[in-house]
């Protein structure tokens, strides 16, 4: 009984502990200012979040994750490293309207 109570309590604190790297910050890359990119992004300062945000409004909104790579000064290397801080593209916005019909 009290190998079984042992075992239960490291478990519990497992994932206690655990809990703060899941809860990680996240940020929308369609929506955030260069201030919340830059500060939840890892190796992106305020140059490259600008950078971020003035692709963005250049070229609307990125519709992949892997397209933040065409932005000057975020490599592939930093889009790894910075791949589950992004919030999905498009989890918040409303489903995309049908195609209007051609006219004729």
């Amino acid at each position: 009984m009290n190998t079984l109570r042992i075992m239960l309590g490291s478990l519990l604190l497992s994932l206690v502990l655990a809990l703060p790297a899941m809860a990680a910050d996240t940020v929308d890359i369609n929506t955030a200012d260069a201030a919340t990119l830059a500060a939840v992004l890892d190796g992106v300062g305020d140059a490259k979040a600008q950078a971020i945000v003035a692709y963005r409004e250049e070229n609307g909104p990125f519709q992949s994750v892997d397209q933040l790579a065409e932005v000057k000064g975020i490599g592939l290397k930093t889009l790894e490293k910075n791949r589950d801080r992004i919030a999905p593209i498009g989890a918040d916005a409303p489903a995309a309207a049908p195609a209007a019909a051609k006219s004729q």
